[in-house]
This record gives C-alpha cells, sequence and structure tokens, in this order.
C-alpha cells in the first residue's frame, strides 16, 4: 500500500526557542505518522517565507497532510499557502500565544497534537484578507500593529510577559488615529472613530486565553471587529480580567460590530498584522472574507 505522505514545518525559534531539541521534534513526529501510515518529510524554517514556500511545494507535490509546527506566524504562512486547496493543516502550537491552536480546542503537548495530526477530523475554516494578505486568527491595525513589529525582531522578549512588556512601551507614545470605515452589512454611511487599535477577529483570541474577541466563530463567514478607543492606560489595565475570561463587551470604550467585507481609510498610512506578522503601511485597507476557505486537523 502506498504510504500518505506528509511535510512538518518546524519553527526551530518560535515561542522560546527550541533549537537545542529540533532532532527530537523530528524523530517524534516521524515516530507518531508513521504508526499511521504517514511518510514524513521535515523542513526547518530559517526565514518568515519558509513556511509558505514549503507548504506550497507539498501541495503541488501531492502530499495529503502538512503540519505546521510553531507559532501563529508559522501556521499563517502555511494556511496562505493551502488555502482554497484540498490538503488539510494540522497545528502543533509551539509559539508565544498559539491563539489558532487553542481556538480550535487543539492539546499544546506535541504528542498529543501529532495524534489529532494523523487521525483528526477535518474542519474548514474561514481566512480573512486584508489588501492581499490572508489571515486565520486576528489581525490588528494601529498599536496592535506597532506591538506586533516590536515582537517580530529576533532578539524580542516572547511569551506572555513580553507582550505585555511590549504594550506597555509602546502605549505612551502612540498618537491614536482617525478612521472611516464602511462595513459591507452596515448599508448605512461610514462609521468615523478615533481609535488606539482595532482587531479583525477570526477567533475569539490572541493566545494564553486573551479573548478579544469573545463571540468571534472560525467558520461563521464573518469577522469580528473590535475597536479599541481612547482612553487611559489605567482604564485599559482595568479590562485585563475580563480580557482574559472572555467577558469583554461593547461599552462607551469598545464597539464591536461583524462585517464579511469592509473599507478602511484613515488620516494617515495604516499600520496592521496579519497573525502577528507586520506588513507595511498602507492608505486604504480592505478586507474581504473567504469562507470555510481552509481545512484543519481537529479532534474527531
Amino acid at each position: 500500500m502506498t504510504p500518505l505522505r506528509a511535510t512538518i514545518i518546524i519553527n526551530p525559534i518560535a515561542g522560546s526557542g527550541r533549537a537545542a531539541t529540533l532532532g527530537g521534534c523530528s524523530d517524534l513526529a516521524r515516530s507518531v505518522l508513521a504508526r499511521h501510515g504517514y511518510e514524513a518529510d521535515i523542513r526547518v524554517t530559517a526565514g518568515p517565507a519558509d513556511s509558505n514556500r514549503f507548504a506550497a511545494e507539498a501541495r503541488d507535490a501531492g502530499h495529503d497532510l502538512v503540519i505546521a509546527w510553531g507559532g501563529d506566524g508559522t501556521v499563517n504562512g502555511a494556511g496562505a499557502a493551502l488555502a482554497g486547496s484540498r490538503v488539510p493543516l494540522a497545528v502543533i502550537g509551539a509559539g508565544s500565544g498559539n491563539g489558532l491552536a487553542r481556538d480550535l480546542g487543539l492539546p499544546l503537548v506535541p504528542a498529543a497534537a501529532l495524534e489529532i495530526a494523523a487521525t483528526g477530523a477535518t474542519r474548514a475554516i474561514d481566512a480573512g484578507e486584508l489588501n492581499g494578505s490572508l489571515f486565520f486568527n486576528v489581525a490588528g491595525i494601529g498599536l496592535d500593529a506597532c506591538i506586533a513589529d516590536r515582537m517580530a525582531s529576533p532578539d524580542a522578549r516572547r511569551g506572555l510577559l513580553g507582550y505585555v512588556l511590549a504594550t506597555f512601551s509602546e502605549m505612551p507614545a502612540y498618537q491614536p488615529c482617525e478612521y472611516s470605515i464602511a462595513m459591507s452589512e452596515d448599508g448605512g454611511p461610514p462609521l468615523r472613530t478615533r481609535a488606539i487599535f482595532i482587531a479583525i477577529a477570526n477567533s475569539r483570541q490572541y493566545g494564553k486565553g486573551a479573548q478579544i474577541a469573545p463571540l468571534a466563530s472560525l467558520d461563521d463567514g464573518i469577522m469580528d471587529i473590535v475597536i479599541v478607543k481612547p482612553q487611559s492606560s489605567l482604564r485599559i489595565v482595568s479590562r485585563l480580567p475580563s480580557f482574559f475570561r472572555g467577558t469583554l463587551r461593547e461599552d462607551d470604550g469598545i464597539l464591536m460590530r461583524t462585517a464579511s467585507r469592509l473599507e478602511m481609510t484613515s488620516d494617515q498610512p495604516i499600520r496592521f498584522h496579519v497573525d502577528g506578522e507586520p506588513r507595511d503601511r498602507v492608505e486604504h485597507l480592505s478586507l474581504r472574507t473567504r469562507p470555510k476557505n481552509l481545512l484543519v486537523r481537529v479532534k474527531g
């Protein structure tokens, strides 16, 4: 019988870094997959573009499965290559936040996640597209993009503490922008508002249980738009318990909307990221939702 073929894309510096145990990761992946009839091709990333390239090569070679072993950036690159294809993506969450892995209910123990990769069910989830860049978890605009840019630095502190430190380093000097947002579902005039940041969420959370959009669903065909208006640092800190409990709701400082499409302009070039991957500033930002565009492996 012809074996199934799987490509495992490993990011050796995801999260706190795992370069010293790279051989162990490869051996574990080969062992688990072999028990379920897979022949494994291990690919190790050396730069941010490699995940996308390796997944595209696996897709074009007719492989049966691609596994992204890393953080949301690794998943983003692989997912962008597989979107719209019939090749499923499995996720071994090894990043700082692992937002998509957590929202999919995947275990963060590699051996258990590999079992699901090999034997789990296949689920179709939505993809968001911002000016041609796909995302599957959360995209961010404004301060959120400044933080993503800082976290993308090779010497950045990783994990929740790193994110908190980056946030409070960027926040004092950040100047909120004025945005004009036309959402397809509204049918009315554009929403005009100042904002510290805007999250466009396909899943509920950034990672580590921090839920920016508690009502978001990965396969409902729409994105949750969370607009955080200018407010004091003290008030932002006061929201942290609800942020981590998944009880964040709209009030006078936060607007929550849903849209499958939107057009956005601002009083200055727009900074944005997709799944934590910074993109160049733009004058105009367009969101399109691709319903059920990516196949992922989940618990059966």
